[in-house]
């Protein structure tokens, strides 16, 4: 038998101890401790019926399944139910023997004629504190023992900013895991109705003003933020404040983790770039999503980068009946499909390696596989690079969108969403005036058959391959200097999991030739963002960790739009995501000037390249 199966029966027959005490001690109470012969001789009867009723009935509730050491008021609360519940049983047990003959005389329930009123309210009221009693005892002893043990651990001074649900777990869970290393001091709370409380014996302290003294007078060695719907502002509040304190600082997850697996000890984590950036959550009109994925075929192209493997994570969640992942890196491609099946074992899951460009395997996949959404992340998104491969990002991202599009309506796919960035808005570079002539294409194909064709643009995501933050972290490992193109550079900036939310929230929301845009907040300089990081890091900016302007790279600009002169903007139902007004290209006019881009691109001439650019999009390198 298993150590826990001993401890269980341990456990159950201490309750049948407990009750027959209850019992005895009720009867006695009510005689005088001089029970009546009657009642002395089916004592045994007496004991065994209730004894028998609300164990089974405890054993039903699950107390017996739950770990004693963790006991709440859930538990307490299912105690007071069963036991309760087995009252009035008797109760109705003995008011049916009164009248129904088979009950007093067949049954041998007769001893319940008459069963004294004042016995059944003692031994109920017995029973649930003693049973209660038991289990808040075990804990209460090994609370006890765990302090005991927690003297010989050095601990952390800890105080918590955040009083509520959050605060209030992770206080429990360092009480309860002392070898974690964790001494909760004092919680800090905005809120003046909370002050001079306490929870878990813990005191409310003082507001967020106040952090500074606070720490010096309670010795604080760490501060964590457990406030997980905390916006980017508070948190940042919160760093500088432990900055200039010297202090250390950490944070429980935000509202996604919550809800996915509540705050656990363990996921107390380092404070992140992407929490100083937090906004409102997403809000998913799940039902309009799932209307649209699941049960689906749903092709991702670009599966192994940043926005396309996020793409997947979250259109697993919605179970197509077909998950076809698409790309050129065999490594990517990989480690992501390998993430999906170990996540979703029963997820059908294709991973294909395929040139976009490539128009027979596309089409290929398109006549076996029958996609019925196609999302289009596949691109060359590295912006100086393209300035020096500029036929590599014509025939990637505009060639290969119309590659995968063209074959996408050839075979009745239902939607067609493709990944735009805020770069295609008076691109100044090779890559954003390819992501623009993108949209064109696509667009002009709107209305040609059933495909409901739309594109989402965006700015910069954090974390993504390419993007300046994993660059940060490498120089500030290093020991800096970390280099900045110039100091008035400003980006629009979102989470890739927020991000994609919107992606394929919009996707839902297509009709038909729409380019959505993404609420992606407020530009951040470059070199606040760095500045963060390096203290972050554990460092003072400039003094500790340099910063260094290079200058702008070729295709660069200070300032990234999501708009262009002639577009406007219009509302839709979600708050976080606008479509743009505007003229779309016709077909016949793209198809008179991309023949000769197409084969400036395989000549590989960048002066040619440019120039056909140029014939699509006017202003290009005026921006």
């Amino acid at each position: 038998m298993r150590y826990i199966e001993k401890k269980r029966l341990w456990m159950l027959l201490a309750d049948v101890l407990l009750l027959n005490l209850s019992l005895w001690l009720a009867f006695s109470l009510r005689f005088d401790w001089t029970i009546p012969q009657y009642y002395r001789a089916e004592y045994f009867r007496i004991a065994l019926f209730i004894t028998t009723l609300r164990v089974l009935l405890l054993f039903f509730s699950g107390i017996y399944r739950g770990v004693w050491r963790y006991i709440g008021v859930n538990d307490l609360v299912n105690i007071f139910k069963a036991i309760t519940l087995g009252t009035l049983l008797i109760a109705v047990s003995s008011f049916l023997v009164r009248r129904v003959y088979f009950a007093r005389v067949v049954m041998g329930l007769e001893w319940l004629d008459g069963y004294p009123l004042s016995v059944m309210v003692a031994e109920w009221l017995g029973d649930i504190i003693m049973i209660g009693g038991l289990r808040l005892g075990l804990r209460m002893f090994n609370q006890y023992q765990s302090d005991v043990h927690s003297k010989n651990i050095e601990r952390k001074r800890i105080l918590i900013v955040g009083a509520g649900d959050a605060g209030e777990m992770v206080v429990r869970q360092m009480m309860a895991h002392p070898e974690y290393g964790y001494q909760p001091v004092g919680f800090i709370d905005d809120d003046p109705k909370k002050r001079g409380r306490e929870i878990h014996r813990i005191p409310i302290l003082g507001g967020r003003a106040d952090i500074d003294r606070l720490a010096e007078e309670n010795k604080a060695q760490e501060i964590i933020i457990a406030i997980p719907s905390a916006p980017g502002s508070v948190v940042r509040e919160v760093v500088e404040q432990c900055h200039s304190a010297r202090l250390k600082f950490k944070i429980v997850p935000g509202i996604k983790e919550i809800i996915e697996g509540g705050v656990s000890i363990n996921q107390i984590r380092d404070i992140e770039l992407e929490d100083l950036l937090r906004r409102p959550p997403v809000n998913v009109a799940l039902d309009e999503i799932a209307g649209y994925l699941t049960n689906r075929t749903v092709v991702v192209t670009g599966a192994g980068g940043s926005i396309g493997s996020e793409l997947c994570r979250q259109i697993v969640l919605l179970n197509p009946k077909s998950l076809i992942l698409l790309g050129k890196g065999e490594n990517s491609l990989y480690e992501i499909a390998t993430e999906l099946t170990r996540s979703h074992p029963a997820q059908q899951v294709e991973t294909l390696i395929c040139d976009v460009a490539d128009i027979k395997r596309v089409d290929h996949i398109f006549a076996k596989y029958k996609p019925q959404v196609v999302f289009h992340a596949a691109a060359h998104k590295h912006v100086p690079m393209m300035e020096h491969n500029p036929g590599e990002a014509v025939k990637n991202n505009i060639f290969g969108t119309k590659a995968v599009a063209e074959a996408a309506m050839k075979h009745q796919a239902e939607r067609f969403v493709l990944i735009s960035t805020d770069k295609a808005v008076n691109p100044s570079s090779v890559m954003g005036a390819t992501k623009r002539i993108s949209e064109k294409v696509i667009m002009a194909l709107v209305g040609r058959d059933n495909t409901k064709f739309m594109a989402v643009r965006f700015g910069n995501v954090l974390g993504s391959r390419g993007s300046v933050v994993p660059l940060f972290k490498k120089q500030i490992a290093a020991g800096g200097p970390v280099t900045d193109t110039h100091p008035d550079m400003e980006r629009y900036f979102m989470t890739i999991p927020e991000a994609v939310q919107l992606v394929i929230q919009a996707g839902a929301m297509g009709k038909g030739g729409e380019v959505f845009v993404l609420d992606m907040g407020q530009p951040v300089k470059i070199v606040d963002l760095a500045r963060d990081m390096i203290k972050l890091s554990g460092f003072e900016p400039d003094s500790e960790i340099k910063i260094e302007f290079t200058g702008l790279r070729p295709g660069e600009k200070l300032y990234e739009e999501l708009l262009t002169a002639e577009e406007g903007v219009g509302a839709t139902k979600h708050a976080q995501i606008f479509m743009v007004r505007g003229k779309h290209a016709r077909l016949k006019e793209l198809s008179k000037i991309l023949p000769a881009l197409q084969k400036a691109a395989i000549s590989g001439e960048h002066d040619k390249v440019v120039g056909s650019i140029r014939k699509i999009i006017p202003n290009f390198r005026d921006a």
